[in-house]
């Protein structure tokens, strides 16, 4: 017997569906440390994940109607909190770095061999990348979007996504490097 993996806590989410704060409760209960770990790649400051982590699991809650299956509740969900959190971002106007060079064609990366890199190193580096590249590189290589749905999701073109990964992959690595 084949389960498929979009009904995970199916009826857990249909009790909620119908209001039953005890399984509000336990859904909340489940998936809290998952989606604060999300809100806290992308923002960074423990106080914003939290705020943002509570107006994400109330606007679930209240659009849990909306909730079709099409996905894992847990990947709804964590789209609903990644949404958040580049509206909190986009509201302290701290999204995107500089485009200044956007229309520069981009150089050739020169392959780099990077063997062994300690994971504290690339934590560093990734914390002290300027906040946009630092939201490209999380969505991208973290999360799992494509440059298609970052842009969509950051409204941005497409290009503008593959630029702004580029110079942050390039700028993280210099990063590490220099650690």
């Amino acid at each position: 017997m084949e389960a498929n993996v979009r009904f995970t806590h199916q009826a857990l989410v249909e009790q909620s569906k119908a209001g039953d704060r005890n399984a509000q409760y336990q859904l909340y209960g489940l998936y809290v440390d998952a989606m604060f770990n999300v809100a806290m790649r992308l923002l960074t400051i423990r106080e914003d994940a939290e705020d943002v982590l509570q107006e994400s699991f109330v606007e679930a809650f209240r659009k849990m109607d909306t909730f079709r299956f099409e996905s894992t509740f847990g990947a709804w969900l964590k789209r609903i909190v990644i949404n958040r959190s580049i509206n909190h971002l986009k509201s302290k106007r701290l999204l995107l770095s500089s485009l200044e060079n956007e229309g520069e064609p981009l150089e050739e990366d020169e392959f780099q061999e990077v063997d062994q890199l300690e994971i504290s190193k690339v934590k560093t580096g990734l914390s002290q990348l300027p906040e946009g590249y630092r939201q490209i590189i999380t969505l991208y290589l973290i999360e799992g979007y494509d440059h298609v749905e970052i842009g969509e999701i950051l409204e941005i073109s497409t290009s503008t996504s593959k630029s702004q990964y580029h110079r942050a992959k390039k700028k993280l690595i210099q990063i590490v490097n220099e650690l």
